[in-house]
């Protein structure tokens, strides 16, 4: 992914929404069996960071930092904001997409125009 950001003709800056898993308050007992099974439950944004593409080195490094927020999390969605006229586009550029992530999530909207990893990377995809 980043090797693919590298190649753009525009600065790319990587937005990340990380989301937490849970069970619905009000699920049934074969909605539980589901989330049990690792499938089903609902998805909450936790915290969100947005970054361009020089400070990024791997999933890994992600991942570390992540963990020092002390915000468990499951899945992350990731989209990229291009830059124009060859400049980056700054973290206030980024506000209202990462804002339209969250709120894709929270409203249940459809998510497969984002790409997703669990927290070992492995990309996930949205039905």
């Amino acid at each position: 992914m980043l090797l693919v950001a590298k190649q753009q003709p525009t600065p790319q800056r990587f937005l990340f929404v990380f989301l937490k898993k849970s069970l619905s308050k009000d699920s049934d007992s074969e909605q539980a069996f589901r989330y049990q099974s690792g499938l089903g439950g609902e998805l909450e944004p936790v915290m969100s960071v947005d970054k361009p593409l020089d400070e990024l080195t791997n999933f890994s490094d992600l991942v570390t930092e992540s963990k020092k927020m002390k915000k468990p999390w499951d899945i992350v969605l990731v989209a990229c904001l291009s830059g124009n006229n060859g400049k980056m586009p700054s973290a206030d550029d980024s506000k209202i997409p990462v804002e339209t992530m969250m709120k894709t999530v929270e409203t249940g909207g459809n998510l497969s125009k984002y790409m997703a990893f669990d927290k070992t990377g492995n990309p996930l995809q949205f039905g």
